[in-house]
This record gives C-alpha cells, structure tokens and sequence, in this order.
C-alpha cells in the first residue's frame, strides 16, 4: 500500500535532555498511553497525531541515546526499535531525531548514525529560541545541505514549529519508497571515529558561536553552582518545597476530608445497617479516602520538581552533589536516579542505567528505595498531623514542615551512609569522575507544567482504584469475618482472620511499640505503602464504628501514644514496603541474591530504628 495514503509510524530519537518528551507531549496532547516493551522494565510511550490530509499517525518517544551502539537497556530498546527488531513491533517509516539546538556537537554524530539506517528521516532542531537568544548563529540550509536531511526549527514548550514538523514528516514518509531502506552494521572503532570527524567538520561549518557570548548563565551559575553559597541555595529550596507540602496543602485536604466525612455519614443514613453498608462505609470510604486526602500534597511536590526540572536547575543540583556523594562512594550520576526515586523508587531504580560502572550502578540501586518516595507522604502525612502541633516555631517555619524536611534529610543521610558501607565492605576502588553538560536555563512553560501534574494525579487515582480499592475490599473481608461467637464479649475484629493474625505477630512487634492493627496494616502495605494508610482506616473503623466518619488522624492521637506513632515514622523511613519496587530491582540486577540483601537489610534498619526510637522516646516521657 502507498505511504501517501496509509498511517504512517514516527520514532522520536535524541540525546537525553534534548526536549524530546517536551516535544512528544506538544505533538499528541492527551492522546497517548504509556506501557513496558515486552520482556523489559523500559517505558513504552506512544500517541497519536492527525496530519494535515486527515490520517493518523502513531509517535512513539524511545528513551534518550548518544548512539545505536547501545550501552544501556534503554539504549538497546531504541536501536531496536529503529531498526525493527523489538517483537511484535514494525520499524518506524520516519525517524525524527531531536536536537538541542544549543549543543548540537554530540548529536550531529548521532544523526549520521541514524542515516545510515536507510529510513526517511528530520531533524527538529528544539529549543531554537534558547539558541538564538544565546548569540548562536546556526545556517539552517547550509546544515541541511551537509546533513541532507529536512531540517525544522521547534520551540516544544510553546509548540511553536509543530504544525512544520508535522508536514515535514508527512512529506518525508510519502516521498519514500519502500524497500529504499540500507543494511545496518554496527559501526567499528574506525568507523566511529570517522562518523566524530564528520560530524565535528560540520559543527564548525554550519554553526558560528555568539559574538557577545549570553553573560546570564554564567552570572546566575556563579550563585547557583558555588560550593558553598550554592549549596545552601539548595537546602533552601527543599526547606521551603516541604514546607509547602504542609502550608499550601491544608486547605484543599480540609476540603476533601469534609467531603468523605459527608459522603459518609450520607451513606450510612440512606442504608440499612449490616453488611453492606459496612462495605461501603468502613472499607471502601474509611479505607480509600484515607488515602485519596494527600493527593494535593502529592502533586505540590510534584509540582516542585517539575519546575526546577524544567528550569535547567536539576543538572546543576547534581553538580552541587557530586563531592558530597562522591565521598559516600556514590557515582555522580547516581543523582539523579536518586532524585527520581522521590517520586518513585522504581523510576529511579530504572535511571541507573546511565551509570557505566556495573559496581556503582548496582549501590545506587541498592540505596534508591531509601530515598522518600510520594507513596511515603500518606503515612508521613497522617503520623504527622496527628501527632505533631502545628505551630510556627523561629517565626516563620511550620513545625510539621520541619519534620517532614527530617524525615526526607534521614532518608538522603541513609542512603549516604549504606552507599559508604556497600564501597567499604564488598568493593573498594576510586569512583569514576563525573562529567556533564548543564542545559540552558529556561523558563517552565505552564501547559506543560499542568499536563504533567495532570498526568500525576491520574497516575494516583487509578494506582487508587487498581491496587487500594481490591486490597481494601479484601481487609473488610478478613477484618468483619468470620463473626464473633454466641456471647463474645470482645470487639467483633478481635475473632476475625485479620484480628486473630494481627495478636498472633503482635509480639513480634511489641519490641518497637506496634499494636496488633499497625501489623494488620504493615501486611497489604506490603503492596503499596500507602495502602497501610487505607488499610488503618478500615481496620480502625471496624473496629469502633463511631469513628467510621471521624478524621483517622484524630483516632490515632486517641490510641497510639508519641513513641509509637515516632516509631512508626521510622519504621517506614527504612522499611521496603513496595513488592513492585523490588521485582524491578530483581530485574535491573538480574539477581535474586541482591534482591533478598536489599530486603534484609533495608528490614534490619527499620526494626532498629523504630526500636531506638521508641525506646529513646518512651524514657523522654513521650510512652
């Protein structure tokens, strides 16, 4: 069939940092779904645009590479999606490779790679209006002449060129034959050193720098990138992000938690009471809202770290970082597998690809999970506010904020330390320099910024109805079943499967200040740690249905004392309550064995921990 007339396939493939994401998000909007690739832990994105004849065509963003020689698991998935050996996957009919357009060096290597694959192809040169505003003087002709390639200058975050680069593409596919295609080999040492003079022939040929070089940067570096005014730059920002996380929050969490209370007490005056009623009220309201609360905390910080991304500040939060963790026995890079696992461990877990070194990328995996993802903030949340004022100290700090900034600090500190025992103990040796370019500073585009907390949130919401809702479902289930006995005197939770499992470990925990319903709670939270939220919010409401439509933070300051719910915080400081987490660590390593260490240790600290902190708390008179 024509290539005019059928859809057509688009890859987007360039250097990492390189806007690509920016520019895939301007091109397809909403319309996108994200997936795995078969048989690996690499994110699968795909969207969909209409050209300009009316037809649709499927973009698919492959990970960021520096080449089709493939050093990594990412890099491995775009050369073979490029070259069409991913099963169950076409090649793609045009390839769009996109540059940065103010640091067109390491890609010009890239795209003489990419030619020699044989499909059509565009550059889309993005950031365009940085590189301007720069001084750099890039003659477009003369760059598509030497490259003989169409050429499209985009600005992603104000999708400005996207409407050329949609025709530019249309244009490339209906102008290619099939079967046009070359045989692709893996380029050899000569080969690649070739391809580096070409393409460093054509920088010099195409691209002028600036006659009065952007002074700017270099100002706002020499306060941001100072080794020590920088670095209490960056305290800062983390101080006021945790702080926000509180202060900016509370209204819209009062909000919601007036809205579950309500719909709860409606329920439960429109039903008959029995069983059903308890299933909606006690398990699904009581568990699910418990967790549904923290969304706007969630996505506050989100919000925090999307637009120092988006800045250009996070390169250089990982310049600041790297004499710090480089004396931890930590890889420069590891930074920002270790940022990305604030969000989530998994991502994280996944970004040590980057790092070359097979020992420094396996501790980084290993510290990753003790970084505090956003599943953490539910409980550190619900412990916080239920037992820690929340009054200004020093005039201007919200007291609840600072202990959320402790709670992050223990988590960094941790991670240090482990990352210093893992070099000494099982492998000594320098850690390799850390060399990288830091991008343009840019100013966050706000339609980018809201998609992307959009998509946050409804990542939230169906990892609530995917996962929260069935296992909530299922703690009901063991904690109202079976019923109590003809003359039980006791709460009817205490003779349920869960009631019975929960005295039966509680020994076990008694040690750190558990009662038997945190046990019921640690178990599914096995699953998710914010499922340990919900899950004490059914447990609790079962257990006395007076407090079914009452704040769950008010019922644990009742029941719990200050050592315990301290200990609980540091239980889940250290604790690897996440399975999905530590089935892609056994993935990534390929190893059950470091898989079992990571649990057993990572089970270790938070035992002694909460320990330490109990007991410590208790002989403070907070028992």
């Amino acid at each position: 069939m024509d290539m005019a007339v059928r859809s057509a396939r688009v890859a987007l493939v360039g250097n990492p940092n390189s806007g690509k994401t920016a520019l895939f998000n301007a091109l397809t909007g909403a319309h996108q779904k994200v997936a795995n690739y078969a048989g690996v832990t690499v994110e699968r994105k795909e969207g969909f645009i209409r050209g300009g004849e009316g037809r649709t065509m499927s973009v698919l963003d492959l990970p960021g590479t520096y080449s089709l020689r493939a050093r990594s698991p990412d890099e491995e998935v775009t050369r073979d999606a490029v070259l069409g050996r991913l099963a169950g996957e076409t090649p793609p009919d045009v390839i769009v490779c996109v540059a940065d357009a103010t640091n067109l060096r390491l890609v010009l290597r890239l795209v003489l790679e990419l030619k020699a694959v044989g499909r059509p192809m565009v550059l889309a040169l993005n950031m365009y209006d940085i590189a301007q505003r720069q001084g750099l003087r890039i003659d477009l002709e003369r760059l598509s002449a030497e490259l003989g390639l169409p050429i499209v200058t985009t600005v992603a975050t104000r999708r400005r060129g996207v409407d050329d680069l949609v025709a530019a593409v249309e244009a490339a596919a209906g102008a290619w034959s099939p079967g046009a295609e070359m045989a692709w080999t893996a380029p050899d040492a000569a080969a690649l050193r070739g391809a580096a003079r070409e393409a460093e022939r054509i920088m010099k040929a195409c691209v002028q720098p600036p006659e009065r070089p952007d002074t700017l940067t270099g100002r706002i570096d020499s306060v941001l990138l100072h080794p020590v005014g920088g670095l209490v730059i960056l305290m800062a920002l983390l101080f006021v992000m945790f702080q926000a996380v509180f202060t900016w929050a509370t209204p819209l969490m009062d909000g919601i938690e007036g809205l579950l209370a309500g719909l709860g007490a409606w329920v439960a005056t429109v039903m008959p009471d029995g069983i059903w009623q308890s299933l909606i009220v006690d398990g699904l309201i009581s568990g699910v809202g418990s967790v549904l609360v923290f969304l706007p905390q969630i996505l506050i910080l989100f919000l925090f770290i999307i637009l120092l991304e988006d800045f250009g500040y996070m390169a250089r939060a990982a310049f600041l970082m790297d004499r710090i963790m480089g004396g931890a026995g930590l890889h420069g890079r590891a930074f920002i597998p270790l940022l990305s696992s604030f969000a989530c461990a998994i991502p994280g877990v996944m970004a040590a690809r980057v790092i070359d070194s097979k020992r420094d990328r396996l501790t980084t995996v290993m510290v990753a999970p003790l970084m505090t993802c956003s599943a953490r903030i539910p409980v550190y949340t619900l412990i916080i506010a239920a037992f820690i004022p929340n009054r200004t100290v020093w005039g201007f700090a919200n007291m609840q904020g600072l202990v959320m900034f402790g709670l992050y600090a223990a988590g960094i500190l941790s991670a240090l330390v482990v990352s210093f025992v893992i070099r000494r103990v099982f492998w000594r040796g320098a850690v390799e320099p850390f060399m990288m370019e830091l991008p343009a500073y840019k100013t966050p585009d706000l339609r980018s910024v809201g998609f992307n907390l959009w998509l946050r949130a409804r990542i939230f919401l169906e990892r609530a109805g995917r996962i929260i809702l069935p296992l909530m479902v299922l703690i009901w289930v063991l904690s109202t079943f079976p019923y109590p006995p003809e003359g039980a005197t006791g709460p009817a939770i205490d003779y349920s499967f869960a009631g019975r499992l929960g005295h039966a470990l509680e020994p076990v925990f008694a040690p750190i200040g558990f009662n038997w319903q945190m046990v019921i709670a640690l178990i599914p939270g096995m699953a998710a740690r914010e499922v340990a939220v919900a899950a004490l919010g059914t447990v609790y409401a079962i257990a006395d249905p007076e407090s079914a439509t009452s704040l769950l933070g008010v019922t644990l300051a009742a029941q719990w004392s200050l050592a315990t719910g301290l200990a609980f915080l540091a239980w889940y400081i250290f604790a690897p309550q996440c399975v999905a987490t530590l089935g892609v660590v056994k993935r990534e390593l390929n190893s059950w064995k470091w898989m079992w260490v990571m649990v057993a240790y990572m089970f270790g600290l938070a035992y002694l921990a909460a320990f330490v902190t109990y007991r410590a708390a208790v002989a403070l008179g907070g028992g």
